[in-house]
């Protein structure tokens, strides 16, 4: 590990004096000029700043910077502040692309010349400087599972447009007001495939979308949904907000969980003074007190390296219905297991270790024989005819969904994560109560050979 952490600290000091002979390639001059004079540039308090960049660029990016400095200047302020400009990467490198991508396009500063360019950034051209990253982040369920349920199932589709964008009520799912769940929430934390119009340029709300982002040059990948744009901070990135835009609520409310645990709380009270800052494969027990999300699952710490697939370190599949041993593209399994091992040994002994990965096995068998039961019950019913057609208007089949998505995620989370008001009051005890409803609607059926006339079953909402 320390020779690792040496290595990897020699290299950055080597860059860093390379670099330093040709750092500065976009300079700030700040004049005292009036508004009129600085031609559109930002100006504040009277203070009129105006980036000028004089080296270590390419005419052509130079006028990118220059002319956007004017036309969105806080871009090019997070720019010029984060680790792409001390790398001498400009907007060049990364938006402009061929004529004849399907996202070519030409902005007013460019038009009528041979250069096109495209807002559209996908993890391809990323790739180009970080394709070991890109690599892992690919092999990962944040990359084309992700969008998968958006693009390919029917139950998810039928969701997000015919009850969602209420076109049960003769609502236009391809209006904006039929698309805007699909918009709004689901694409942001999934991603989507992004449709162009005649310009080339992204149309029905299809952009800016979750880290499964489809492109129209076959392209996967939203990398800036972590690393957000035009900063890239590693900082912001290994901080547990980040993750918490799309873990969170009442089917999987991680950041909810964290916040609750011994961790989080450590955390809320000591992130000022910590290192987020080291270069990758540095940031080890002492930069921090405690572990964000990133540290057990993303960064290197003891033997392991810093990665971009958080699956490699995952045993179950907490997310659905019946949580199975991890294995294929979806994780490790059991090497998995041993992996978030050696993250926790690293500030924990290994009885503290065992204890808690048998807390979480003995909650997930738990939680499957709830799940098991339930999929019994279901089966008989739908033998003999006994389940509505639709499952949103049938009482037990609406339960049996919350069981799963809700309860059941949030009990077998919260036991992996250290959050007990999550694995018992969000959880089982609420699992046990939803599942004694299903017995109790299953007895009646049986009992009646008929559908209730008018479910007794309320939504039970976010809790």
């Amino acid at each position: 590990m320390m020779i690792r952490r040496t290595l990897v600290i020699m290299l950055a000091m080597v860059i860093c004096s390379i670099s330093g002979a040709g750092y500065a390639v976009a300079q700030e001059s700040v004049q005292k000029v009036p508004k009129a004079m600085s031609q559109g540039d930002a100006t504040l308090g009277g203070i009129h700043k105006q980036i000028l960049v004089q080296r270590g660029l390419s005419e052509a990016a130079k006028k990118c910077i220059e002319c956007h400095a004017k036309e969105t200047p806080g871009i090019v302020d997070n720019w010029r502040n984060g680790r792409m400009a001390h790398a001498q990467v400009s907007c060049y490198d990364c938006h402009v692309v061929e004529k004849t991508s399907p996202m070519a396009s030409q902005c007013n500063g460019v038009r009528g010349t041979n250069i096109y360019t495209s807002p559209m950034v996908s993890s391809k051209t990323c790739s180009r400087c970080h394709p070991v990253e890109v690599s892992q982040f690919l092999e990962s369920s944040h990359a084309k599972p992700a969008s998968e349920p958006i693009m390919n199932n029917p139950t998810f589709n039928k969701l997000m447009y015919y009850y969602e964008g209420l076109e049960f009520t003769g609502v236009d799912r391809n209006s904006p007001e039929g698309m805007a769940p699909r918009a709004s929430g689901c694409q942001m934390c999934h991603g989507t495939i992004i449709q162009l119009g005649a310009d080339n340029k992204p149309v029905n709300m299809t952009w800016p979308a979750g880290p499964g982002q489809r492109y129209p040059d076959g392209s996967v990948g939203n990398c800036s949904v972590c690393h957000t744009r035009h900063m890239f901070s590693i900082a912001e990135a290994r901080k547990p907000e980040s993750c918490g835009t799309c873990h969170l609520g009442p089917d999987h409310p991680n950041i909810e969980i964290y916040e609750q645990s011994k961790h989080g709380q450590i955390y809320a009270a000591h992130e000022a003074d910590w290192n987020f800052g080291a270069a990758p494969d540095t940031w080890e027990p002492g930069d921090y007190d405690a572990p964000t999300c990133a540290v057990c699952h993303l960064s290197g710490i003891g033997e392991l390296s810093t990665t971009h697939n958080p699956e490699t370190r995952l045993k179950w599949q907490l997310y659905s219905k019946r949580s199975e041993i991890r294995s294929g593209t979806r994780g490790a399994g059991e090497e998995g297991a041993k992996r978030m091992r050696l993250v926790c040994t690293n500030c924990h002994s290994t009885l503290h270790t065992d204890s808690t990965m048998a807390t979480l096995d003995a909650s997930v068998a738990l939680y499957n024989i709830y799940w098991d039961k339930a999929v019994a019950m279901k089966k008989e019913l739908a033998e003999k005819k006994l389940l509505g057609d639709d499952p949103w208007k049938d009482g037990f089949q609406r339960l049996m969904y919350y069981l799963w998505h809700h309860e059941g995620r949030r009990a077998r989370q919260g036991a992996a994560m250290n959050g007990p008001d999550y694995a018992h009051w969000h959880g089982f005890f609420q699992l046990f109560q939803m599942f004694m409803d299903m017995q109790a609607i299953y007895d009646w059926r049986i009992k009646n050979g008929k559908i209730e006339d008018l479910t007794n079953v309320a939504c039970p909402g976010p809790d």
